[in-house]
């Protein structure tokens, strides 16, 4: 059976009460603090995660953005090409060497396009050593060169920012 409980020692003594309000004053005071803390942090931390959004947001509208335009910079270099082939079009009774001299003009309006544009010519000479990251065999042939030396070009290459836009159609030697 349960003890019966004393009435005196369930009361607390006057000593204790005039002790506890004090004790309970403090606690408030600490747990005002503590709310306005964390409401503090609260605030900061919803403020930070805002300005992420919005970092992240506007990012990714600079990213929209450049893709869109990007080939901006390149299709304006490649403008006065696009020119000067309609006006060689829009000449009635050019004579041969007019048009090859025309041609040999776009050329290098075309080439100085690419050049202003980061666009690298790949063109091996023979003999260079084959380099399967910038070129790409077209066949092997028996030659009196060295092994995986280049014998001739079929086509030329191009790198753009060190990334090979089109590898160099090659024929290379085969070992003896």
């Amino acid at each position: 059976m349960a003890e019966a409980q004393n009435p005196e020692q369930t009361q607390p003594a006057p000593a204790e009460l005039a002790a506890e309000p004090a004790e309970l004053v403090a606690v408030e005071q600490k747990l005002a603090e503590l709310e306005a803390k964390h409401a503090e942090v609260s605030d900061a931390y919803l403020r930070a995660k805002a300005e992420v959004e919005n970092t992240r947001r506007r990012a990714e509208e600079e990213i929209a953005k450049t893709r869109k335009f990007a080939i901006e910079g390149f299709a304006d270099s490649l403008l006065p090409v696009k020119d000067s082939l309609e006006a060689a079009l829009a000449v009635e009774n050019a004579t041969p060497e007019q048009m090859r001299e025309g041609v040999h003009a776009t050329l290098r309006q075309l080439a100085q396009a690419l050049e202003r544009n980061k666009v690298v010519e790949v063109n091996p000479a023979a003999g260079d050593k084959f380099d399967p990251h910038h070129h790409q065999a077209i066949s092997v042939v028996p030659a009196e060169q060295e092994p995986n030396t280049i014998v001739a070009v079929l086509q030329k290459g191009y790198v753009i920012a060190d990334r090979v836009l089109r590898p160099a159609l090659v024929t290379v030697s085969a070992p003896q």
